[in-house]
């Protein structure tokens, strides 16, 4: 499977359609997806997008771990579930973002594409430019990170 890396700036137009990169368009084709699904991210301020089938083994993950019959549980699911969205793409490789989805993540016109290994966010340029680390914090929180797995 190849993986979405990089950041790619894009602009909406004025519907709120936007290609998707090229580079991440090709690896959605090599996944053989016809949609893909769209979450509001729960801890930052970005949208997240998964090949169908990278979605499906997240939602196993979760259900697995859940009780269906413990209602906090299912209110958990239910949460996590109803901020997601399947997207189809259109002839063109263009998404439509519905406003609300855009207003929540504060993006007007630019946004950047964020790979994330099996899937992809898309920020607003600025919240992006805020939460990113210098490349000293990110290389030290990488080694503790590497380390404690050891």
């Amino acid at each position: 499977m190849s993986t979405f890396i990089g950041n790619i700036e894009a602009r909406l137009d004025d519907k709120g359609r936007i290609f998707i990169p090229a580079a991440y368009r090709k690896i959605l084709a090599e996944e053989d997806s016809k949609r893909i699904v769209m979450r509001r991210d729960t801890d930052n301020a970005c949208l997240i997008f998964y090949p169908e089938s990278v979605w499906n083994e997240k939602v196993s993950t979760l259900r697995n771990a859940l009780d269906e019959w413990d209602p906090e549980d299912q209110l958990l699911l239910m949460q996590f579930m109803s901020d997601a969205e399947f997207l189809e793409t259109d002839a063109q490789g263009r998404i439509l973002l519905q406003r609300k989805n855009l207003e929540t993540i504060g993006a007007q016109q630019d946004v950047v594409f964020v790979g994330m290994l099996d899937r992809f966010a898309i920020w607003n340029p600025s919240t992006f430019a805020e939460k990113k680390m210098d490349q000293h914090d990110l290389a030290e929180r990488i080694r503790i990170k590497l380390r404690s797995k050891n």
